[in-house]
């Protein structure tokens, strides 16, 4: 965090970002409500199919694994290979591959190394005549193909860099960033996904922090809830597992 070049790499994301988002806003996903937002948009279109696959994949590890020469050729090579430099049992290290978590630039360089990385998988799409869009490491798109052709064509997707390993999932239904998506026979449904690893913790209410904070934290619980909830039993469960958590944490 604290690196000689931390500064110049806040200089650099500061300048190079506005002009990444500017162009790749078209398949870039900001949240789960911008999510849904499109595949509303995406389903009133006529596109989704009783026989939509849904899938979801993300990187392996991207930002330790972030490919430097192709990301900006000399500029950024020289930035990465120079800025994770730190020092352990007396001897000095130099990152070779990948870029330093925590930098800010480096999330703009994993951005645009998978927005290029994107646009070749989208060449395999276009055949198939899908939708897809990105967050950072994580990727959603929907195929009317059948399992073996998207299952081949990830397997290929695969082999376009050593350094990227995707970890897919495949079917009717799926999560993706903090949304389940579900085609229901044709009609899509959307609610709150909980990871399976994820604990049933909050802030706890007596600790010391101010009443906004616990504020802010029901009130983002319900807003996701009420936006992400297609069903009214969808929203009741999730009211019901937002009072068991508020309940744990006192």
């Amino acid at each position: 965090m604290n690196m000689p070049t931390t500064g110049i790499s806040k200089f650099l994301d500061k300048l190079i970002r506005p002009i990444f988002d500017k162009h790749a806003r078209s398949t870039t996903i900001i949240d789960g409500v911008d999510l849904i937002h499109r595949l509303e948009a995406y389903t009133t279109n006529g596109y989704l199919k009783p026989k939509t696959y849904l899938c979801t994949f993300d990187i392996t590890d991207l930002y330790t694994m972030l490919p430097q020469k192709e990301s900006l050729h000399i500029l950024i090579e020289f930035l990465l290979q120079h800025e994770n430099v730190f020092a352990y049992e007396k001897k000095f290290y130099r990152q070779v591959i990948g870029g330093a978590m925590g930098s800010a630039f480096t999330l703009t360089l994993a951005n645009i190394f998978m927005w290029k990385w994107q646009r070749q998988l989208a060449h395999r799409l276009q055949v198939l005549n899908e939708t897809y869009g990105r967050y950072v490491d994580d990727t959603f798109l929907t195929s009317n193909d059948s399992l073996q052709s998207i299952d081949q064509m990830l397997d290929e997707a695969n082999d376009l860099h050593p350094n990227i390993k995707l970890v897919r999932k495949i079917g009717r239904g799926v999560p993706f960033l903090d949304v389940i998506i579900e085609n229901r026979k044709g009609t899509l449904t959307t609610s709150v996904y909980h990871k399976e690893a994820a604990e049933p913790y909050g802030v706890p209410f007596g600790s010391g922090h101010l009443g906004h904070v616990f504020r802010n934290t029901v009130d983002t619980a319900i807003t996701r809830a009420v936006s992400y909830s297609t069903t009214l039993s969808q929203f009741e469960e999730e009211i019901r597992q937002m009072k068991l958590m508020f309940l744990y944490n006192g």
